[in-house]
C-alpha cells in the first residue's frame, strides 16, 4: 500500500515561488531588469477565480435552458494578478499611475501584448499548467 504519511500536509513539500524578468523595460537601481515573484495557488484558489469568471448564458433556441461559458481572457488575467506577489499590483499609488483600478486590469496596461502574452503562459508553468496536451495523451496510452 505504501507510506500514507508522505501524504499529510506537513511532510507535502511546499511549491517554491518563482522569480521572473517580465520586461526589460522596468529597472532597478542598479539598472539591471526588475525580476517579479510569482506563486503558485491551490486548485480550491484557481476554482473560485474560474467561478469568478463564468456566466450563465441561454442556448440559443431552447427556451429555459442555460449552459456556463467562462471567459478565459478575464481568468488568465485574474490568475497572474492572483499569482503575482511582486510588484504588489494592488498597490493604490502603483495603479494610479496607470489611471487603472483593479490587480488585472494593470497588468494589461502595465505590459505589452507579447510581455502579457509571456507572462500568463509562465504563471501557468508555475502553476503546474506547463504539460503540453499531447504528452499527457502519449503518458495515458502507456
Amino acid at each position: 500500500m505504501g507510506e500514507l504519511s508522505c501524504f499529510l500536509a506537513q511532510n507535502a513539500l511546499k511549491a517554491e515561488n518563482e522569480m521572473y524578468v517580465v520586461s526589460k523595460r522596468f529597472l532597478g537601481t542598479d539598472r539591471k531588469p526588475m525580476k517579479w515573484e510569482i506563486q503558485a495557488i491551490t486548485s480550491t484558489e484557481d476554482e473560485t477565480i474560474r467561478k469568478e469568471c463564468t456566466k450563465r448564458v441561454p442556448v440559443v433556441g431552447k427556451k429555459g435552458q442555460f449552459t456556463q461559458e467562462t471567459d478565459y481572457n478575464l481568468y488568465l488575467g485574474k490568475l497572474a494578478a492572483r499569482c503575482t506577489l511582486f510588484p504588489n499590483l494592488n498597490d493604490k499609488e502603483l495603479q494610479d499611475s496607470y489611471h487603472v483600478m483593479g490587480a488585472d486590469a494593470l497588468l494589461k496596461v502595465m505590459l505589452t501584448a507579447g510581455e502579457y502574452a509571456n507572462y500568463i503562459e509562465k504563471v501557468q508553468e508555475v502553476n503546474g499548467f506547463d504539460v503540453p496536451m499531447d504528452e499527457l495523451v502519449d503518458e495515458a496510452k502507456n
